[in-house]
């Protein structure tokens, strides 16, 4: 596993380091802090020169914050030399914007497919996508874990007469 390293920004550490403990590899090192003016500063503080990096980094609240420290991530990493990139999203921010559902208006999670493939890449990981052409955004391979089997299971052992589901929208 020396050739694995496993990197986090500001939005969930816990989760990147839960990975970690479970994967018995140390967290990688890497300075993202946030000047006074909000700009963004990222310092990778080892040498990832064609090692395999994840990056997990989920684009929840503040949630243009935990985007912009993402792509700066990758964007690092790329000019660092990384071997292969992969972007670890477990929630993918402005996924409810993945049509144009009305005149005049962007489709944002295409844009930020875009975005995440241009700052360095190589893959994408994530969960429970919010509709399943946003794979179909992306250049790169992405790989999409389910939790609804997971979920099933657990309702069928609680046994719950009067279980319902409510989603916010039919996406």
């Amino acid at each position: 596993m020396d050739e694995l390293k496993v990197f986090t920004g500001n939005a969930y550490p816990a989760l990147a380091k839960s990975v970690c403990d479970y994967l018995g590899i140390p967290l990688g090192e890497v300075d993202v802090f946030e000047f006074s003016n909000e700009n963004i500063f990222v310092r990778i503080l080892e040498n990832v020169r064609q090692r395999d990096v994840f990056v997990i980094q989920p684009i929840c609240s503040p949630v243009n914050k935990s985007l912009i420290e993402l792509l700066i991530m990758l964007d690092a990493f790329r000019r660092a030399s990384a071997g292969r990139i992969t972007a670890v999203i477990p929630y993918y921010g402005y996924g409810r914007t993945d049509k144009k559902d009305q005149p005049r208006v962007p489709i944002t999670a295409r844009l930020i497919a875009d975005l995440i493939t241009t700052a360095g890449a190589n893959r994408l990981l994530t969960m429970d996508l919010h509709a399943p052409q946003i794979q179909g955004f992306f250049t790169i391979p992405v790989d999409e874990l389910t939790t609804l089997s997971i979920l099933n299971q657990y309702f069928k052992e609680k046994a719950l007469d009067n279980l319902v589901v409510v989603a916010t929208d039919i996406g």
